[in-house]
């Protein structure tokens, strides 16, 4: 196997990287500084700066108008969407926590983007298995507890129109995929990551974008 051309990211070049990409707005950056100071300890379970502005240019570039989240946190990743969402345009927030999701309803409507945002408190299966089995869904993101990923494919698949885009974070997973005695949340990835390749109904890609992101069009 060759490896290829790798450059290493210091926190100089993350930096340089984070200037020559769409600057975060006033409202994104309040909201991450707020995730940073009310939840310290679980703050990394927010998406990283550098995919605000990368899930927005995969909104625009699909032409999504119908858009899926799971696991909502304190609400920078859909807020993102949103934002690049046409005003008609709907995404359905799928979170269980009020107390992180109210941050991101704050957010959302300082930034005059509330009205496209449905957030649903509940499982996230069971809001999924209540959709519409027809295909409708232009876009997903997949950004919540690992152990069901392969659940939440299952729903969404069917639910996705044809050329339509799933994105799912954390598809490296520290690293850890590389352990096949790995248990828990990692195991849950591992299996996931060999459930996607495997799928006939998908084209996917796996990115060493923060933890690992997967990009899957369904053919």
């Amino acid at each position: 196997m060759t490896k290829g051309n790798s450059t290493k990211i210091t926190d100089e070049l993350y930096r340089y990287m984070l200037d020559h990409n769409p600057p975060l707005d006033q409202v994104q950056r309040g909201l991450v500084a707020t995730t940073y100071t009310k939840f310290p300890d679980v703050a990394g379970m927010q998406s990283a700066e550098e995919q605000g502005p990368l899930l927005a240019f995969l909104v625009r570039l699909t032409g999504a108008r119908h858009i899926v989240e799971v696991g909502t946190f304190t609400g920078f990743s859909a807020l993102s969407m949103a934002q690049a969402l046409p005003a008609d345009g709907r995404l359905i927030a799928c979170d269980v926590s009020e107390e992180w999701t109210r941050y991101g309803r704050q957010a959302w409507e300082e930034a005059g983007v509330a009205d496209r945002i449905e957030l649903r408190i509940a499982p996230a299966l069971e809001t999924l298995r209540a959709m519409p089995t027809e295909p409708h869904i232009d876009m997903a993101y997949v950004d919540a507890d690992k152990q069901s990923q392969i659940s939440y494919w299952e729903e969404l698949v069917p639910r996705l129109r044809p050329g339509g885009l799933i994105v799912t974070d954390n598809t490296l997973y520290h690293g850890t995929v590389l352990d096949e005695s790995a248990t828990g949340a990692a195991a849950g990835v591992r299996a996931f990551n060999d459930h996607v390749a495997a799928d006939p109904r998908m084209e996917s890609v796996l990115l060493a974008i923060s933890d690992g992101l997967t990009l899957s069009r369904k053919r």
